[in-house]
């Protein structure tokens, strides 16, 4: 911008630095939602590796056979896995909000990741259910 149009009381500059304020305040609000959505998941899925232990420990408890035997251990490293996998993302979920919104405060540009937290769980998640099945059905 011309230092003609600033110094003319131009209406404009004003209205372009109060928007690229409240731009600012959406992306942080985004960031925000963003994160509380990977608590969320983390949290559901450590409360499903808990329920999916209690359930089994339950199945054991009315016929403790060696099958029932069997897959409660089974589930007791599924559920340890999904709760240590929870705790994580939880915890990468927290540094990433907070490397943002350094950055966005700082006024560097923001850039998404080579590998995005969801990709990363994603496959983590497909590993260990492809484990978990294994231990399952292989004797």
């Amino acid at each position: 911008m011309s230092e003609e149009t600033q110094a003319s009381g131009d209406p404009r500059v004003g209205m372009a630095r109060e928007r690229t304020g409240m731009a600012v305040l959406r992306t942080e609000l985004a960031l925000d939602r963003t994160t509380l959505a990977w608590i969320r998941t983390s949290l559901a899925m450590a409360s499903f590796g808990f329920g999916m232990v209690s359930f089994f420990r339950s199945l054991r408890a009315q016929a403790p056979t060696a099958e029932a035997i069997r897959m409660h251990q089974g589930a007791i490293q599924f559920g340890t896995g999904l709760l240590v996998l929870g705790i994580g993302v939880t915890a990468l979920a927290g540094f990433s909000h907070w490397s943002e919104l350094r950055r966005l405060r700082a006024g560097q540009p923001l850039e998404s990741a080579k590998w995005p937290l969801a990709m990363v769980l994603a496959l983590i998640l497909a590993l260990l259910f492809m484990a978990g099945l294994w231990t399952l059905f292989a004797r």
